[in-house]
């Protein structure tokens, strides 16, 4: 049961393509971070290698929730202390317009169904209540709920939230860049930067990076989540993606009414920040509680994985040139979030690489983890 569900779905093997000449531009990673950037990079005319150790898709893009957010790891409020209310509304409108990109390129793979976020007690509905406020103040489309499922005080839903079928949806965006030129090759993987020839290289794979960029490594801390999914269930009971208790719970329905859960990493947060995917037995069973909680009852379980995401000191994923080195870039450091930020990245390095770099970019400053590491060892 260690496959993703996901994963399991039936998809044709990628045609080949073999580049006539040295590439251009390396990307290490076939999730949707490299995919994007690479697709980006052939429809502009550059020659493209894509590096990627397992399958397309195998990674954090084919074992997540499927869930397609806007904004980042910390909410809305907090973004506007941390970032400023500029900044922080540049970061939502850049993964509002991903998702409007998302909705181009994926077909089937994703619908625009909204998200629902809630607050398990009063303390959460406050916070809740915070980030309304704030969304609604930078012109943002958001509503409140109140008590709108048994045990959840309350709830603000975000209607141009979507849910994913991820790996399909990274699937399809390799195919088209394969059909743009890009030579992918699956089953290989890059065991050091100074393997490859090429004037660019785009370092795109978020937790599992392995020795690639031991500068960042020391800030980039692997995280593992881990799901469940279920038999289908009788009825449709979660007609969009829900989350709660500040993320540690996610939940939501398949087409086929499977109820694909995770999250409670929190009952052991330490054993998480770890490099190696496999389930355990306290957060698997802390998910089937939640299953219980949900539904009263305990439908039987068909798939149990877990995938690796990069956290960052601030919730802020790292995109740009990695100092040091002018041809190596890097998109990743997600904090959970990659679907959306993964594709927004992953397409803002390659017009960065192209010379066309979007402001946006600067929120993302490689240097960035490294600087706030050396403050907190000076402080």
């Amino acid at each position: 049961m260690s496959e993703p569900y996901w994963l399991e779905e039936p998809a044709p093997p990628l045609p080949r393509v073999a580049l006539k000449a040295e590439p251009d531009a390396c990307v290490v990673g076939g999730g949707v971070t490299g995919c994007a950037c690479a697709l980006r990079l052939a429809e502009a005319g550059l020659r493209v290698r894509l590096y990627e150790a397992r399958r397309v898709a195998s990674g954090a893009s084919g074992r997540n929730g499927g869930f397609a957010l806007r904004g980042g790891a910390m909410s809305y409020d907090r973004a506007r202390e941390q970032l400023g209310a500029e900044r922080a509304r540049s970061l939502w409108m850049l993964t509002e317009r991903a998702l409007d990109r998302m909705e181009e390129l994926a077909g089937d793979a994703f619908r625009r169904s909204g998200s629902l976020k809630l607050a398990v007690d009063a303390d959460e509905g406050v916070e809740l209540e915070a980030e309304r406020d704030a969304l609604r103040a930078d012109g943002f489309r958001v509503e409140w709920r109140d008590a709108p499922l048994p045990r959840f005080a309350a709830g603000i839903f975000h209607p141009r939230d979507g849910t994913l079928q991820p790996a399909r949806w990274v699937r399809r965006l390799a195919l088209r860049a394969v059909e743009a030129g890009v030579e992918i090759r699956e089953h290989e993987r890059v065991g050091s930067l100074a393997d490859l020839d090429a004037e660019q290289v785009v370092v795109a794979t978020d937790g599992y990076t392995g020795g690639l960029l031991p500068s960042l490594e020391r800030v980039v801390r692997p995280t593992r989540g881990q799901v469940l999914v279920t038999e289908p269930l009788p009825l449709r009971l979660f007609a969009y993606p829900h989350y709660a208790r500040r993320g540690y719970d996610y939940w939501q329905q398949t087409d086929d009414l499977r109820l694909v859960i995770g999250g409670r990493r929190d009952v052991s947060v330490e054993l998480e920040y770890t490099a190696e995917e496999g389930t355990t037995r306290a957060v698997q069973d802390a998910i089937e509680a939640m299953v219980r909680e949900l539904l009263g009852y305990a439908p039987r379980v068909t798939h149990r994985w877990s995938g690796l995401w990069g956290s960052t000191p601030d919730g802020l994923p790292i995109a740009g040139r990695l100092d040091g080195d002018p041809r190596v870039w890097v998109a990743y450091g997600y904090s959970g979030h990659g679907n959306v930020l993964g594709l927004a990245c992953g397409e803002l390095v390659a017009d960065a690489i192209l010379g066309r770099p979007a402001p946006a970019l600067a929120l993302f400053d490689p240097a960035r983890p490294l600087k706030v590491e050396a403050r907190d060892v000076l402080v």
